[in-house]
């Protein structure tokens, strides 16, 4: 169901923004995370070049991949928050729309609602 545009999926309202797929959100995160990894490598091998030692340069590599992929994977970082935050919030708004139609707030007044209630119920229709 998730291949259908925005406007023909029943679950979602016409007028909000399509929210990221699983796999897209998946995505983002695995790609993030590669480019992470590589960063650290990256830096790993140059310092193993420049003849630091393995371990003090793998400590090194992470001390300084951490402030490099803030600033150099800005943009991969905001995508994946971005995603996250779209998915929350349909969630959310889905959330609380099932708990509208639970509650029976959902477009029904009181009298709609215990006439439906009563006619499930079996019980007889007081205007007979």
């Amino acid at each position: 169901m998730t291949d259908l545009p925005p406007a023909a999926r029943p679950d979602e309202p016409a007028g909000q923004p399509a929210k990221p797929t699983a796999g897209q959100t998946l995505g983002a995160m695995w790609l993030y995370t590669l480019l992470r990894f590589g960063l650290f490598l990256v830096l790993w091998a140059l310092l193993w070049l420049a003849r630091v030692p393995g371990l003090l340069a793998g400590l090194i590599a992470v001390v300084l991949s951490v402030p490099l992929s803030y600033v150099l994977l800005r943009r991969q970082r905001e995508r994946v928050a971005a995603n996250l935050e779209q998915r929350i919030t349909a969630r959310q708004a889905r959330q609380q729309q099932f708990d509208a139609r639970l509650s029976g707030d959902a477009g029904l007044s009181g009298d709609a609602r215990l006439s439906g209630d009563a006619r499930l119920s079996g019980a007889d229709d007081p205007e007979e």
